[in-house]
Parts: structure tokens; C-alpha cells; sequence
């Protein structure tokens, strides 16, 4: 009797520990997370998802360093989708500019996904000013936006502006300087910045409106010349390039940020450790130091911060893109 009464208090037990071991597992945090973004390895979104995506590991969100996939293509919309349909337990995460969610649904009537209900904020990773550049098409005379406006207006057949993506904040920058100018500017978008900044400094292209810390490294070698920022102060990483309000184009003036999201119906306890890990790592001095070098600006928030920046964006860029006049495919 005894010996019966110990193997159904044992079983109990274990079973007891059983039921405990996934709380168990999810206190230590997931096995593996995968962080995705929708721009090429080597520019400012792989950067900030490899660099926090490092520093993730030991959290009580996860064990592991993260993995990091690039699915270029679309602007960062196929990114965006892989994610809304990615399994909702923070194994998955977005990594993206808030162009894809605050901007997008301002341009494409059939967009994949609805930013404001298959994809969940957890925090702001880094905020970036855009930057205007010019190659060597453009003469060494053209040192800043007016003389690039008068270039173009002499130059009709080569007054192009590259940017990331079409429908991407870079490529309204360079819309709204046209219209507000009045000379025409064609546009050419790229699957990234990389490749674009590669035509640029080959003489392919004779400007480009992304990311400014795209352009850090080759600006500083002299291959191409960055000639205005977006921000409303000058960036600490190049600080002798004036920005854009300075040069009397302050309908320019923006800043936008990446930011880290997950897909909907994800528990609130993992959201939580996932938005604490990440802006643990936005403080570790490596990060900090890492993403100054593609002219970022590590700063974490919270998931309420981020979502209310979100949504003020929308509210601000939608008339902009309104007078602008595109609309996407789909």
C-alpha cells in the first residue's frame, strides 16, 4: 500500500513538473529568434538587425544570438508579410523603417498587410536622418541644394535621384524637392541602398536621396558628396553638411526611425521580454558604437512610445503623399 501511495505521489510530481517545464522554458527565454528585414546585407537595416540581434542572447527573451534574414524586395513589403504570417511567439521578429508601416498604407490600395492590425510595436531600435548625395556625373561645382537644383534644371537628361525603394520617405524627399522647385527630378528606385550608392559613385546616377550613414563611408573617402541631411539639426556623424532647413528647404526636415515588431496576437509577456532585451542591447556601448558608424542613433522606447510615433507619422505623411501624387501598384 505504501509503495502504491509513493509511485501516485511521485507520478503526481512529475507530472506537476511537466506541466511547469514550457513555463519553465519560456522564463529562460525562446530557443532561437530569427529577426527579418526587407532591405540587402551591408546597408543600415542589416546593420541595426545584426547588431542588437548579437546582444539579445542570455535575455529572458532568448537563449541565443538572433539569425538574421535579409528578404530584400518590394520596399521592405515582402519582409513585412513574411512576418504577419510568421507563427505569433516571438520567434520571429521585424526589423523595418516606419515607412512600411505608417507610410505604405497612404500609397498601395492592396497592401499585403495592415500595419495597424497583423504586426505588434515592441520598440524603436535607431533613429536616421536621410541624405542627398551627388557622384561624379555631377561637376565639383555643385557644393549644395541650390546648385544641384540649377544642375538639373541645365541638365534635364541626367537629373535623376536614386532612393531605397519606391514609396520609401528617401524617394518623397526627392518628390517634394521637385515640387517645390519646380524642376523635374526622375526618380530610380533600388532594392536597397547598396546598389544604388554603388551607380552613384560608378557615375551612373547622379544623385541619391537614402539613409545619410549609407553615405558615411564613401562621403569621408571623397567618392561621392553629401550636400544636405534631413534632419532639423546637423548630424553629429557628418556635421559639416548642412542640413536641408539651413539651405531653405525646411519642408525637407524629417527623421525616421527602424523600429522591431512582432507578429499579432503575440503573448504580452513575450512582447515585454523582447522590448526589454532590445533596448538592453541599445545601451550596450558595442551597439552604440557600431550603428554611429552608419550614422544611427541607437534609442530604445516602449511599445506604447512606439506605437503612438507610428502613428503620428501616418497622420503626418499622409497629405504629403497626397501631394505628391503616387500611388503604388498594389
Amino acid at each position: 500500500m505504501n509503495n502504491r501511495r509513493h509511485f501516485v505521489q511521485s507520478a503526481g510530481a512529475l507530472a506537476a513538473i511537466g506541466a511547469l517545464a514550457p513555463l519553465v522554458a519560456r522564463a529562460q527565454g525562446l530557443e532561437q529568434v530569427k529577426i527579418v528585414n526587407g532591405f540587402p546585407a551591408g546597408g543600415t537595416a542589416d546593420a541595426t538587425s545584426r547588431r542588437v540581434g548579437e546582444h539579445l542572447r542570455g535575455s529572458a527573451f532568448t537563449k541565443n544570438t538572433a539569425v538574421v534574414e535579409n528578404k530584400p524586395g518590394a520596399g521592405g513589403r515582402i519582409a513585412c508579410e513574411t512576418v504577419k504570417n510568421a507563427a505569433p511567439d516571438g520567434s520571429t521578429l521585424l526589423l523595418t523603417p516606419y515607412s512600411c508601416t505608417a507610410v505604405y498604407p497612404h500609397i498601395y490600395t492592396k497592401l499585403s498587410y495592415d500595419p495597424f492590425k497583423d504586426l505588434m510595436p515592441v520598440s524603436i531600435a535607431a533613429v536616421m536622418h536621410h541624405g542627398l548625395a551627388v557622384g561624379p556625373m555631377v561637376p565639383e561645382t555643385v557644393k549644395n541644394v541650390r546648385d544641384y537644383v540649377a544642375w538639373c534644371k541645365a541638365n534635364p537628361g541626367k537629373a535623376s535621384y536614386g532612393s531605397p525603394a519606391a514609396g520609401s520617405l528617401p524617394h518623397f524627399l526627392g518628390a517634394l524637392l521637385s515640387s517645390y522647385t519646380g524642376v523635374p527630378l526622375t526618380h530610380v528606385p533600388y532594392r536597397g541602398s547598396v546598389p544604388g550608392v554603388a551607380d552613384l559613385i560608378g557615375g551612373q546616377l547622379a544623385s541619391m536621396f537614402t539613409p545619410s550613414g549609407d553615405f558615411l563611408a564613401n562621403h569621408k573617402a571623397g567618392k561621392i558628396r553629401m550636400i544636405a541631411t534631413s534632419g532639423p539639426t546637423r548630424s553629429r556623424f557628418s556635421p559639416e553638411v548642412p542640413t536641408f532647413a539651413e539651405q531653405g528647404f525646411s519642408e525637407l526636415t524629417t527623421e525616421e526611425w527602424f523600429g522591431f515588431y512582432a507578429p499579432a496576437n503575440t503573448p504580452g509577456n513575450v512582447i515585454d521580454n523582447a522590448n526589454a532585451a532590445i533596448n538592453a542591447a541599445l545601451k550596450q556601448t558595442p551597439v552604440v558604437n557600431s550603428l554611429g558608424t552608419f550614422g544611427l542613433v541607437a534609442a530604445g522606447s516602449t511599445v506604447r512610445e512606439m506605437d503612438r510615433s507610428q502613428r503620428e507619422a501616418h497622420f503626418r505623411w499622409g497629405p504629403l503623399v497626397r501631394h505628391i501624387g503616387f500611388t503604388g501598384m498594389s
